[in-house]
């Protein structure tokens, strides 16, 4: 299969690369060459595929990195400054990013034929009213961030419904890396929150996510810590994906 990963320069993007390697073929799409600067000191640089550059806010640049390809990941991430923080009420940015960068994607996949579309949402693990976070439970927060990420789970779920296109949205909480005990912020982990998963967990997902057949549209958290379970739909994601967490979070208790 041949898979075009939008944000692959980044913290999860990374990570998928390294568990995809030899399975698939792929075309790494970001903003530009300087987007790969900033993880190589933890994972390298990568040369097994293709590295297209472009922002994602302009079509043409999107459907020309959609050509030829069989299904589509998108895992676009802006920061004005620390892990997950966008800018302030006259930043166009998270807008332009978040939203027409995400419509872009699905249209051009819409046009081209492309059914199979793996999207990576955000959410709370724990919902602040004690509400079992199912895929019909939005996210009740009201940052810019927030809203960005509820309007494109909304804007995945019409192109789903109209369309047709074949959709598994994936909800994170906060991503940190086990293996090498670090966080998104580059922080060192120390005490562990229920909020965490290992990037590499996530990104088993994303692949598992991509190559299933037996999902038309869903919505998924993927949260490491067992005790995650309780508060959102972990479990289905396991029981429908087949996903193996394997990163150790007992060692942070």
């Amino acid at each position: 299969m041949k898979v075009a990963v939008f944000g692959a320069a980044g913290w999860l993007g990374r990570a998928f690369l390294s568990n995809v390697s030899g399975q698939h073929e792929i075309r790494a799409c970001d903003l530009g060459p300087q987007a790969w600067e900033a993880w190589t000191e933890v994972d390298g640089e990568w040369n097994e595929g293709e590295k297209v550059y472009g922002d994602i806010a302009e079509y043409e640049v999107v459907d020309q990195a959609l050509d030829g390809v069989d299904a589509v990941l998108h895992m676009i991430l802006y920061s004005a400054g620390g892990a997950g923080q966008t800018g302030g009420a006259d930043d166009d940015k998270p807008w332009l990013i978040y939203l027409k960068g995400l419509w872009n994607v699905l249209e051009a996949a819409r046009q081209r034929g492309i059914k199979r579309i793996v999207h990576l949402g955000s959410c709370q693990t724990i919902h602040p009213d004690g509400v079992f976070f199912s895929a019909d439970v939005r996210r009740p927060d009201a940052s810019q961030y927030a809203v960005c990420k509820r309007l494109q789970e909304e804007m995945c779920r019409q192109f789903y419904d109209a369309y047709g296109l074949s959709i598994i949205v994936l909800r994170p909480d906060y991503i940190v890396d086990t293996r090498i005990d670090l966080g998104r912020g580059r922080e060192k982990l120390e005490k562990l929150s229920t909020s965490w998963v290992c990037r590499h967990d996530l990104a088993e997902a994303c692949r598992l996510a991509l190559e299933t057949d037996a999902v038309d549209f869903d919505v998924f958290h993927v949260v490491g810590p067992p005790e995650a379970e309780a508060h959102c739909n972990v479990g289905r994601m396991r029981e429908v994906l087949g996903l193996e967490f394997k990163g150790d979070y007992d060692k942070y208790r």
